[in-house]
């Protein structure tokens, strides 16, 4: 759980800021996404190749600019 207390002189915007920089970076959200719904092992397996392979492909396409 991220937790952000207002420092002294700061504004609700400055803090809201600074809560939502943690929660991007605790990959909180991302955690949530993925388990709301079950993906079988297979399944993710499959996902996972699949990214790989656009990774690739866009690595390439990088080098031949």
């Amino acid at each position: 759980m991220v937790r952000v207390e207002k420092r002294n002189g700061e504004s609700e915007a400055q803090m809201f800021r600074r809560f939502r920089n943690r929660v991007v970076r605790s990959q909180l959200l991302s955690t949530v996404r993925k388990k709301r719904w079950h993906v079988s092992k297979g399944e993710q397996k499959r996902i996972d190749q699949k990214k790989g392979i656009r990774r690739a492909q866009k690595r390439q396409s990088k080098n031949y600019r």
